[in-house]
């Protein structure tokens, strides 16, 4: 079979590699019809997270079910299936409560496995004409139609991104009807960050980036598009919630009752915008957010970086301002997507007809089209948001 695998920094090629295949009685082989390019694969493409050379990458796939092992009993060939990033057993006690992203099973090393993922298990990656799914009963969800229809774009985005973005502003964030957000990073989590306050009965919601096609992306979606290139954002959206009127008594509230990170490590320093300041994010949401509101952490923040900017070191720990943190009585929330505890209820919704996350993707290509899309994503050029390659 043909597959996207990583082959040096800054490099991904097309290979032939070995047929997935059904190693397990409990595994399913899926036919993959889509799968996205993520934000984690440029980590890793850009060397930061340690890939080794033949790594297949992607783990957003969405595909039909080609073959069962004999002990699946709900899954059967010809099933249109999305499968999350986060592979797990469904039975450990993490996957019992609920924390399937902290699997307990599915990889030797420490909790929680991944497709196509450097230090998160054997697991090969879904930017590939097959996939070999472990734990099928667990790990499959059923979607309807077929492969190509109006929802494809959708469907593939509840096997990372629409279900990240979820977690993001309902969980970690808490997002209510009413509240005010503001979402650093306008990238495909980000968009979906905000895109699932809004779903939430978020009152505003900002998006802050620099990138051109983006910040129109945000407000396509019905986010205040807030561009970093004009000044301080934080001092632009308390201008801007000023202008709107603060409800009588909350003159002390002009910030916003919850942050979503959804940069991390590689946030730009705004200073100095050709380099990096993993900081910047945090620092920012502790001057906007207001007393006892929340952030929300999605953004990536590794162990290491082993491909560190000028002047850092693969150690350098984040200096985060907790003492205001701790004076406004703020929640931080961090953690991997705990995937099905939201994919039924966002297929759901995409269904129904009150949700089509699908509106951020922006391109599509063969698997052949990889190594320039890779590029041009990593460049932020040419408008790429998000990438959908079809095997």
């Amino acid at each position: 079979m043909r597959a996207v695998v990583y082959e040096d920094v800054r490099t991904v090629g097309v290979r032939e590699v070995p047929d997935a295949t059904v190693e397990a009685e409990t595994d399913a082989l899926v036919r993959v019809t889509s799968s996205a390019l993520c934000g984690t694969d440029l980590h890793m493409y850009d060397g930061r997270t340690g890939a080794d050379p033949g790594l297949v990458l992607g783990h957003e796939p969405l595909g039909v079910v080609e073959q069962v092992g004999r002990a699946v009993q709900t899954v059967r060939p010809g099933m249109r299936v999305v499968v999350p990033t986060h592979l797990f057993c469904g039975t450990c006690a993490m996957c019992a409560r609920g924390l399937s992203a902290a699997c307990l099973r599915a990889r030797a090393e420490g909790p929680g496995a991944a497709y196509g993922y450097a230090g998160m298990g054997p697991y090969r990656g879904a930017q590939a004409d097959l996939l070999r799914v472990p734990w099928a009963d667990a790990n499959c969800l059923q979607v309807p139609g077929e492969p190509g229809d109006a929802h494809e774009d959708d469907f593939v985005l509840l096997a990372d991104a629409f279900v990240t973005g979820w977690h993001a502003a309902a969980t970690l964030a808490g997002v209510e009807p009413g509240d005010t957000v503001a979402v650093f990073g306008g990238g495909t989590i980000g968009l979906l960050s905000a895109y699932s306050a809004l779903l939430r009965g978020a009152r505003v919601v900002y998006c802050v980036d620099r990138v051109d096609a983006r910040l129109d992306k945000a407000g396509e979606i019905g986010a205040v598009p807030i561009d970093f290139r004009r000044g301080d954002p934080v001092e632009q959206i308390r201008e801007d919630r000023a202008r709107a009127g603060l409800p009588l008594g909350e003159d002390k509230l002009g910030g916003v009752d919850k942050v979503v990170d959804a940069v991390g490590f590689q946030a730009a320093d705004r200073e100095r915008p050709e380099q990096e300041r993993p900081d910047q994010v945090i620092a920012d949401a502790a001057r906007l957010v207001n007393p006892t509101g929340a952030i929300a952490v999605a953004g990536v923040y590794p162990d290491k970086d082993l491909h560190p900017r000028p002047g850092a070191t693969t150690h350098e720990d984040l200096v985060a301002p907790w003492g205001t943190l701790f004076g406004k009585g703020v929640a931080v929330r961090f953690g991997r997507t705990h995937d099905r505890r939201y994919t039924r209820l966002l297929r759901d919704l995409v269904v129904s007809g009150r949700a089509r996350p699908g509106v951020i993707v922006t391109h599509h290509g063969s698997l052949d089209d990889a190594p320039e899309l890779y590029q041009r994503f990593d460049r932020r050029e040419d408008g790429v948001i998000k990438a959908v390659l079809h095997p």
